[in-house]
């Protein structure tokens, strides 16, 4: 079987999801065309930005000071109708100032009291976490549990977050006096980690013409909120054929050290590998990437098109692998050479092996 062909567990999608479909296809189309207004390059970054913000996940992204992050994210937020908020994260910077607090007010008619909740910066659709390490452990786990929740709960209230709901957060990869490293297990709860790179000659001599200009050019909105959110109902119901999951599966067991599954060379570069979450943000990704391509079925090379972003802080290189200058994208590269796309036994569902082998 091809794997440029949808599989015969194909599930069957009505006329309007069809519709849906080629609309979610044509306005990826034209996000993209109303950002490259504003936002030089950078195709990769923005593609995975909204590949999260379809599959439901969230971004960690990494690069220097000056790449326009901030820009990028209000723009995106902008092409969405979406509501965007920036909170610059500091070693002062408590909970209640991310996630709100409950004031006591008087009423000036009856004289009585009561507590009202004011809503911190947290609840908007978009939230640009900036420099998430630059706070205390207590601070990255109030944003890290609103992320996981949807939700936060003051004074035994639970108040939703809006919906949809993305978080970037950033970091600095240069400065890390004075910063707080946000451990591996709080990474896991992020489904990309995004590097932002320089711009190439050309890309970097159409920034400097175009930030230096009087006009500044105007972003049109391309999706609204209840677009969003059908796009993401969307991208749950695209099918991945059997042998992709299977491929996904060996892909991240492949990472886990103590697995007999693994490659050898993956005891020499890695200390530590990927968890469960991680295979589950292989295949919404895969969903994801399918349907801005107007797709109705997730491939194998969808997977291997998010692999680097799922897995990159998912896995921890050994001081052998650092010393010698690998890093964790080289190691996910090196599965990607190894790992076959198929087996002969993928067909089969896991559960029913036993009883297929007996009959």
């Amino acid at each position: 079987m091809s794997d440029t062909e949808p599989d015969d567990n194909d599930l069957s999608f009505s006329e309007e999801e069809l519709k849906s479909l080629e609309t979610a296809k044509t306005a990826t189309q034209s996000i993209r065309t109303e950002l490259g207004k504003v936002i030089v390059g950078q195709e990769k970054v923005i593609e995975q930005l909204l590949l999260a913000i379809f599959a439901r996940g969230h971004c960690l992204l990494e690069g220097v000071p000056g790449l326009a992050k901030t820009l990028m994210v209000s723009t995106l937020a902008k092409s969405m109708q979406l509501d965007f908020n920036r909170i610059q994260f500091t070693p002062d910077l408590m909970p209640s100032d991310i996630t709100g607090t409950e004031v006591l007010q008087e009423d000036k008619l009856s004289g009585s009291r009561e507590f009202r909740f004011l809503q911190g910066p947290i609840f908007a659709n978009i939230v640009l976490a900036d420099e998430i390490n630059r706070t205390p452990p207590k601070t990255q786990a109030a944003m890290l549990e609103a992320m996981q929740e949807r939700q936060v709960t003051i004074g035994g209230t639970r108040h939703p977050l809006p919906d949809p709901f993305f978080v970037l957060a950033t970091q600095n990869p240069i400065e890390q006096e004075g910063t707080y490293t946000l451990p591996e297990a709080q990474q896991d709860r992020f489904m990309f980690k995004v590097f932002v790179r320089y711009p190439s000659y050309s890309e970097e001599y159409r920034v400097a013409d175009l930030t230096t200009a009087v006009k500044t050019p105007e972003v049109s909105a391309v999706l609204s909120s209840a677009d969003i959110r059908s796009v993401q109902a969307l991208v749950r119901r695209v099918p991945v054929p059997p042998h992709v999951i299977h491929f996904a599966l060996r892909l991240v067991r492949g990472t886990r050290v103590e697995s007999d599954e693994a490659p050898a060379f993956i005891r020499d570069l890695l200390s530590w590998g990927a968890g469960p979450r991680a295979v589950q943000f292989l295949l919404l990704g895969a969903k994801a990437r399918a349907v801005i391509e107007g797709r109705t079925f997730a491939s194998i090379d969808d997977i291997k098109a998010v692999a680097r972003p799922v897995l990159r802080h998912r896995i921890i290189t050994t001081f052998t692998a650092e010393s010698s200058g690998i890093t964790s994208d080289n190691v996910v590269d090196r599965l990607l050479e190894h790992i076959p796309d198929r087996h002969a036994e993928d067909e089969v569902v896991p559960e029913l092996k036993s009883a297929f082998t007996a009959a």
